[in-house]
């Protein structure tokens, strides 16, 4: 199936699993195909492949986050996955964590078009700086950020108690989770790969899910 074809399919998927969040969806795609293309935040090839790749890849992370709470987009970048999951997911309070000044004005822009202002923050700043040591939530999300043995030490912090990480991976998700071991051990985690998203996304998205290890 050519990338044209898959992307047609991939907005009819979205269309049907979120009819009433669709055109709000629909309008933070052209700001990816255009403004999102134009300031460098995504690569020209990626307007044929927006709805398969990006948004619906993003939103259907829903799945995997409780009603309700807060959370923090990491390297939100273009917004991936955080706006996504606001529009998709009414119920969340997001923040959106991103270090550079562009991506902080363009995140900006797009919320305050979209209406979620009232629910959506952007702060400049990484996950590992001081900035963010004044952040917490329930669930921290992230997509393609930095290596699992990375990612611990920065986002664990900004985890409140009894949260969880979500992280948008790829085939290596399991060696990433090998390779963090020692660190994972050191700090009473668990981290399991869990697949999601099916049938909106083919196939399904894998996800490394991080929590604490309950005290028996």
């Amino acid at each position: 199936m050519s990338d044209v074809s898959r992307e047609t399919v991939a907005e009819s998927s979205a269309r049907e699993r979120w009819p009433a969040q669709f055109d709000l969806l629909n309008r933070y795609h052209q700001w990816l195909c255009v403004a999102g293309v134009e300031r460098g935040l995504l690569g020209p090839r990626e307007i044929e492949r927006m709805w398969d790749r990006h948004i619906n890849n993003s939103a259907v992370l829903e799945e995997l986050i409780p009603q309700g709470v807060s959370v923090i987009d990491v390297g939100s970048g273009a917004g991936l996955p955080g706006i996504p999951l606001a529009i998709v997911r009414p119920d969340l309070k997001i923040t959106l964590l991103e270090p550079l000044a562009r991506r902080v004005d363009y995140l900006n822009e797009v919320i305050a078009d979209l209406g979620l202002s009232d629910r959506v923050a952007v702060v400049r700043g990484r996950a590992e700086d001081n900035v963010a040591k004044n952040l917490s939530a329930d669930v921290v999300t992230g997509r393609a950020v930095a290596a699992l043995s990375k990612l611990i030490p920065w986002c664990w912090p900004l985890v409140n108690f009894g949260g969880q990480i979500l992280m948008i991976k790829g085939q290596s998700a399991l060696d990433e989770i090998e390779e963090a071991s020692s660190i994972l051990r050191r700090k009473k985690l668990q981290a399991k790969v869990i697949q999601a998203g099916s049938p909106v996304v083919d196939p399904p998205i894998t996800v490394i899910q991080i929590v604490k290890i309950p005290i028996l």
